[in-house]
């Protein structure tokens, strides 16, 4: 299944959560924070300029790194793959 966001939506794929700390020491499952970084795997059309009624394109394209806010976007589950979608404002930067 393909998922085209809409407007000024954008889908990330959230990175994985780390397994181990850097000293070595295994985290379980219930110590693991969700990860606040993604990559971009579709955008789309862009926001929509009320006055002149044309597309404002994105800051960030697909492929991108990104960070994002703690509660940024709706999850969702496409393929037993877990998916955010979100707007750009709850994108912090780019990763590079």
């Amino acid at each position: 299944m393909n998922i085209k966001p809409l407007g000024d939506k954008l889908l990330v794929q959230r990175a994985e959560a780390q397994t181990q700390t850097d000293s070595g020491i295994y985290l379980p499952e219930s110590a693991k924070d969700k990860p606040k970084e993604g990559k971009i795997i579709e955008v789309g059309n862009g926001h929509l300029n009320q006055e002149t009624g044309e597309r404002i394109p994105f800051t960030v394209k697909k492929g991108d790194n990104v960070l994002f806010t703690s509660y940024a976007g709706t999850e969702i589950k496409i393929n037993n793959n877990d998916y955010l979608i979100m707007t750009e404002d709850d994108i912090l930067g780019i990763v590079e």
